[in-house]
């Protein structure tokens, strides 16, 4: 099982960006996240093909689990 935080901005072409993280602190702090995205946004960390990151959309923790099939 693999859990990874998206981070999910638009871009100046209102364009969706994603920032994936793998193995996250869990549970996540809401709070904290919030923050860490509008740092990113004011810091000008990651720029797209679209332009800068301008706002925050989303932030979500995806699970996945791989099972092994043995032949």
């Amino acid at each position: 099982m693999t859990k990874r935080l998206e981070l999910v901005f638009e871009n100046e072409q209102a364009k969706t960006v994603t920032l994936s993280l793998d193995n996250p602190v869990y549970p996540v702090d809401p709070t904290a996240v919030g923050a860490a995205m509008d740092a990113i946004i004011a810091e000008n960390a990651f720029t797209s093909a679209g332009g800068n990151l301008v706002a925050k959309k989303s932030a979500r923790v995806v699970d996945r689990t791989v099972e092994m099939i043995e032949f």
